[in-house]
């Protein structure tokens, strides 16, 4: 049977009784651009372990009854899944990864989310701040992600704001060991694989939204701040004036270093290479914006340093595709003062996505962690609505989809915002050495996969 046959099979399937099934053939859905895709029914159902195309479905777990996870990190044997609603991070016993196991749960207190952290030699370095969805009154998901954070805390709590270092040798417990305090609405993401500096995305008193920050950890337990850096027009508190149109939103979700580089998403505002071989005084190289006229959401900056490339994934917030495509970007970056966009990651077209409940698009890509799957010719992405999706990449102008994971839509809505639809977003992919694939959602869970290409 061809993969043609086999995908006309399941269309008419209620129910699928293999832990993971398999689209025959090495393309996935999308393969090429999609060009020549058989569709599935978009009101097709998906089975609770998904369906998978060179991706074997393991286990799943609730994390211990809080369904809501964003980014996870692994380490002795234990992954730590922060979440995005909860004010907390779960602990799980993955000496088994088919049957894992709530082993402990972390909270820095009411109003305070802890959704993104870093792990390195026991160490855990965690995002301290808001529990923004609760402290903001939009009535829809794009309210979130087109005001600044500034603005739009309608609501004000008591939190916790600030960067909380953690001895986690023992794997159930985290223990603070250090708290930087950082005065505004707290850190989003940050980037930290061991060594003297840390690199947050923080808001600080008097700006507009999330910033880049520099921590100096050379004394663990006296973390410094050592450098901010900003985009024009955010710094309000210095009479700065913001020249973002109504809708659009200039904030640092993350910077991830390479070597003496540094590369920044600044969601509508672009992307950004710095020179951080100082990394007490970083300095532009370059700046580059496709929005518009694509729809903005730029989120994760991904280098490959060993072919002077960078990926670049736009998180879609839009439901139904209302504000067109968000995209996946292959950048040349040879010359870092003039990156240039050659080439889109394809979208998944196996089904009529932007026919479905919910959103659909892009959200983020494995990082090529230390210790983790490291690759700069295959690329693991996560989707709203269409789960995980591997890439071959090795020619960046014509990279190909070789596996996928649909994910099944969640048993119910964690997501407190009014008028947001259940539908699936896989948030977070944290892939081992081995293919071990661990994929939370916001909503769903943590799914733990097998990547079998």
């Amino acid at each position: 049977m061809n993969r043609r046959e086999h995908i006309k099979g399941l269309v008419g399937l209620a129910t699928l009784t293999a832990t993971g099934c398999r689209a025959g053939g090495a393309g996935g859905a999308g393969e090429a651009g999609g060009a020549g895709t058989a569709r599935l029914d978009t009101k097709a159902p998906v089975p609770p372990e998904g369906i998978g195309n060179r991706i074997r479905h393991l286990s799943y777990s609730d994390q211990g009854g809080r369904p809501d996870g964003v980014q996870v990190m692994l380490n002795r044997g234990h992954v730590y899944v922060g979440h995005m609603f909860d004010n907390g991070v779960t602990i799980l016993d993955a000496a088994d990864p088919r049957q894992l196991k709530p082993a402990g749960f972390f909270t820095a207190g009411p109003g305070t989310r802890t959704h993104h952290m870093q792990i390195s030699n026991d160490l855990l370095l965690l995002a301290n701040g808001a529990n923004i969805v609760s402290m903001q009154s939009y009535d829809n998901l794009r309210g979130y992600f087109e005001n600044n954070l500034a603005d739009s805390i309608t609501k004000q709590r008591k939190f916790r704001a600030g960067l909380s270092i953690h001895d986690i040798s023992k794997p159930t417990e985290l223990k603070e060991i250090a708290f930087l305090e950082i005065p505004g609405f707290g850190i989003n993401r940050l980037w930290w694989t061991g060594g003297r500096y840390a690199y947050l995305a923080a808001h600080f008193e008097g700006f507009l939204d999330h910033i880049l920050c520099v921590v100096d950890l050379q004394n663990i337990t006296k973390p410094e701040i050592v450098a901010r850096w900003w985009m024009p027009g955010m710094n309000r508190a210095a009479g700065e004036k913001s020249t973002m149109p109504a809708g659009k939103r200039m904030a640092l979700h993350h910077m991830i270093p390479s070597g003496n580089r540094g590369y920044g998403a600044w969601r509508d505002g672009g992307f950004t290479i710095h020179d951080i071989s100082d990394p007490v005084n970083p300095k532009l190289i370059s700046h580059i914006n496709w929005s518009p006229p694509y729809p903005g959401g730029t989120h994760t900056p991904l280098p490959l340093p060993g072919r002077n490339l960078a990926i670049v994934a736009d998180e879609a917030n839009a439901e139904k595709c209302a504000k067109g495509m968000f995209r996946t970007f292959i950048l040349d970056i040879r010359s870092p003062e003039n990156p240039v966009p050659i080439a889109t990651l394809p979208a998944p077209s196996e089904r009529d996505f932007c026919a479905m409940p919910g959103v659909f698009g892009p959200h983020n890509l494995h990082e090529n962690r230390p210790g983790s799957f490291q690759s700069e010719d295959i690329i693991f992405a996560t989707y709203n609505n269409a789960g995980v999706r591997v890439f071959d990449i090795k020619d960046a102008f014509a990279p190909k989809e070789i596996a996928s994971w649909l994910p099944p839509t969640p048993a119910r809505l964690i997501d407190p915002r009014p008028n947001v639809t259940l539908a699936a977003k896989s948030a977070d992919v944290y892939v081992t050495p081995e293919g071990l694939m661990y994929v939370s959602d916001w909503n769903g869970g943590l799914h733990v996969l097998q990547y079998e290409g």
